[in-house]
């Protein structure tokens, strides 16, 4: 399976560094978290928010979740929007972006839509000991890629940028956004901040402890702060790459 290449500029951007352009997006609530302890799925945005999220997803070349969040909420990875996939396809592109996942083990679902939704590729970056049996899970699926043992971040996005990704879309869950925030690998991240509390230490929280680079002694920049209906939404400038603060 090819990955279309990505557009001209982003793919200068992320032949720069050896990596793609990296965008992490996350909700929470006000006490930071990012679930329920309950078995539905919380809803922590807006319909106004899910537009602008669909808009995102469109400006990129690829849509990274961890295997955790395939299980878990089984998500379709797709643009919603009609009018974005025919401007995608206008531009050269395929309706959605490709989609990506990481998994340490190759516990993932041959059936869930994350690989039968859509006709974007699907790459599955996978840990060094689990690659023969998830090539085999996976066979017509997706493509299957040894990212390593451990399962190294930097490893997938370098062989991204090699596949003509330059803008990278990040979608979670906690312990992915920790991986590429901890190793210093996001280049900006999109924190909407729902008006309620969650309030149960059994729930999940964005990311846990760790080595974070941003710290008292050197904050993220803010490069944006919108009220989109009821929620807030902070834009992080977390390198020099988002000097420009597009979205």
């Amino acid at each position: 399976m090819g990955v279309v290449p990505a557009r001209t500029a982003d793919t200068a951007v992320g032949a720069s560094t050896g990596r793609p352009y990296v965008l992490l997006s996350c909700a929470t609530s006000i006490d930071g978290y990012i679930d329920d302890a309950t078995e539905q799925r919380l809803l922590l945005s807006n319909a106004e928010d899910m537009d602008r999220i669909d808009a995102v997803r469109a400006g990129c070349d690829a849509i990274l979740v961890g295997a955790g969040t395939i299980r878990a909420d089984d998500p379709r990875l797709v643009v919603r929007s009609a009018r974005l996939r025919a401007a995608r396809q206008a531009a050269g592109l395929p309706p959605s972006p490709v989609k990506v996942t990481l998994t340490a083990r190759g516990l993932l679902d041959p059936t869930a839509r994350f690989f039968t939704v859509g006709d974007a590729d699907k790459i599955v970056y996978c840990a060094t000991a689990a690659v023969d049996k998830t090539t085999a899970l996976l066979a017509g699926l997706a493509t299957v890629v040894d990212a390593g043992d451990p399962l190294d971040p930097a490893r997938a996005l370098a062989d991204l940028a090699g596949r003509g990704v330059g803008r990278l879309m990040v979608e979670g869950g906690a312990s992915v956004h920790a991986q590429f925030l901890t190793a210093g690998l996001a280049d900006e991240l999109h924190l909407v901040v729902a008006p309620f509390f969650v309030g149960d230490r059994r729930a999940p929280r964005f990311v846990g402890d760790g080595a974070f680079p941003w710290h008292p002694g050197r904050r993220a920049r803010i490069a944006e702060v919108r009220q989109i209906g009821d929620v807030v939404l902070v834009r992080y400038a977390l390198s020099e790459r988002c000097a420009d603060g597009r979205p």
